[in-house]
């Protein structure tokens, strides 16, 4: 059976230091990138059509697709994604954006506001989830609605998915990473950690960086953030512990 590698891209959580890894093992060809839209099904669908589409392609990368991974025939379709402080995330996406060009509303917000402007504006909008349980959101996604609550479906996707990375231990994630690809018939793939896209010191540690963030906000704020994040603060807890 053929086996690919689907990356979920998620914003700021090292995918573009992973994507570089990933194609320093094969040829050029064979990593591929795309993007999706919005509407579950119309999303699944045009994942699955894709890998179909690019017989030549190991290693799938985007963005938008959305979990679970397609269940295909003749493909089994591994997914990799990583995840990342949620906090320390939101502090980089900010970094990110006021740098970037573009006229995105992210960009656009960034370049015409602090940090605790950027976070009051996205926490205001209801379905605006930049600031609010990213990681949740994107994990539920991988069960119906039926089988529980957003939180509740993130969790059982913890325990699902057979790769999880996290962003503050790149270096060992990546060790795993390559040991289960290898074990999975991927002998290329020797991983070397590589630094892309970074927008802030990684000299720092995770305790100095989330300290100077809570200097940069106001009080009020900084309560709104970390209350609209205990969840995503819960499944990062326990991805350290697993």
């Amino acid at each position: 059976m053929r086996k690919v590698i689907l990356h979920y891209h998620l914003f700021k959580n090292a995918g573009t230091s992973l994507d570089a890894a990933f194609k320093e093992c094969v040829k050029p060809e064979e990593w591929v990138t795309k993007e999706f839209p919005g509407q579950p099904k119309a999303n699944r669908e045009q994942v699955a059509q894709w890998i179909l589409d690019n017989p030549q392609a190991k290693v799938f990368s985007s963005h938008t697709a959305h979990l679970p991974p397609p269940s295909l025939e003749e493909v089994k379709v591994l997914p990799v994604i990583f995840l990342r402080h949620p906090i320390d995330r939101i502090a980089s996406a900010y970094a990110f954006e006021t740098k970037q060009g573009g006229d995105s509303f992210g960009a656009v917000l960034a370049r015409n506001t602090d940090l605790s402007g950027y976070i009051e504006t996205r926490l205001a909008l209801p379905h605006d989830r930049q600031c609010r349980n990213f990681h949740m959101q994107r994990l539920a996604m991988m069960f119906g609605e039926q089988q529980g609550d957003e939180f509740t479906r993130a969790n059982y996707a913890l325990e699902q998915l057979p790769f999880i990375g996290i962003v503050e231990k790149f270096a060992d994630s990546m060790i795993r990473l390559e040991k289960w690809l290898l074990s999975e018939g991927f002998e290329e793939m020797r991983l070397k950690p590589v630094e892309k896209n970074v927008t802030r010191d990684t000299k720092r540690t995770l305790d100095e960086k989330l300290i100077e963030f809570k200097k940069r906000i106001s009080p009020e704020v900084y309560n709104k953030l970390i209350e609209a994040n205990e969840d995503d603060s819960y499944i990062y807890s326990r991805m350290l512990s697993m």
